[in-house]
């Protein structure tokens, strides 16, 4: 099954689908990315917080998959923003992840209390230079964040990873991505279970005419709103379940549904709130 691509706005591409490590323990995650590599994900995401990337790095080593056919995002955390702090930590995530670049850093969150965000962003670009990744961007900035660094550095994020699922569908950020040339990735693309997106008439009507599950919809949503989607599961039959999304196509009328959803329902924390 082959995942397609997207062309990123720095000349490189990523995988459309992908799998995250967001609360996965860190004892199991060698065994649960392991799994996700044999179903067939190459793109994998985790960050410094998640206290995983070395489990995560264990499972790349031992997959035996080159180099150049996996995608690896990390994120820079919170008590790490400036400039010197923010290239220790790099330099601490490609030790963890036993990696000599990533493909993708991102500033995890922008916490604008501490007024730090645009030196580590300027320090991202460095570090891009210095070949320690291929590409950055951001998470969780909103628009006011976005317009700070692009006015005052040299380059335009190549995504912002941001909340994003049904009923919350982010449509004015993706809009202003689509302006700047900046791709979308969704976090908690399934809810984090915090609604019932499964028992929406929408999802539910979509997944019994398609013979498939709610969970597969709600990706499929996704890629096909040219979203980057990274769905996660301890299970590795749920892995592969998420992993099989591109053997059927919702129709306008059944994406038209599920763009319905929308209530601007915030599941996770608002980036102007996180943390204090």
């Amino acid at each position: 099954m082959t995942v397609p691509t997207i062309s990123l706005n720095d000349g490189t591409t990523i995988p459309q689908l992908g799998f995250g490590v967001f609360k996965v323990d860190p004892d199991a995650t060698e065994r649960i990315v392991s799994d996700a590599l044999e179903v067939g994900y190459r793109h994998i995401d985790t960050a410094a917080i998640y206290g995983n990337e070395a489990g995560v790095g264990k499972a790349i080593a031992a997959s035996g998959i080159p180099r150049d056919e996996l995608y690896i995002t990390t994120k820079l955390y919170n008590n790490d923003h400036g400039t010197q702090s923010a290239i220790d930590a790099m330099d601490l995530s490609l030790e963890k992840l036993d990696l000599d670049y990533v493909n993708l850093y991102l500033i995890h969150w922008p916490r604008a209390d501490l007024d730090l965000y645009l030196d580590s962003w300027l320090t991202l670009e460095q570090l891009k230079a210095d070949g320690k990744t291929r590409s950055i961007g951001v998470s969780n900035f909103h628009r006011a964040h976005l317009d700070r660094i692009i006015a005052a550095s040299d380059t335009i994020p190549a995504v912002d990873q941001i909340e994003l699922h049904p009923a919350f569908a982010q449509r004015e950020l993706r809009q202003f991505g689509a302006e700047i040339g900046m791709q979308i990735e969704a976090w908690g693309p399934l809810g984090q279970g915090k609604y019932d997106l499964f028992g929406e008439t929408a999802i539910a009507a979509a997944a019994a005419a398609h013979g498939v599950s709610p969970a597969q919809v709600a990706i499929r949503w996704h890629i096909q709103n040219g979203i980057i989607v990274f769905p996660k599961s301890n299970s590795r039959e749920r892995v592969a379940q998420n992993f099989d999304v591109f053997g059927f196509e919702l129709t306008t009328e059944q994406m038209a549904s599920i763009d319905g959803l929308d209530r601007g329902q915030r599941v996770g924390a608002n980036p102007d709130d996180v943390p204090r």
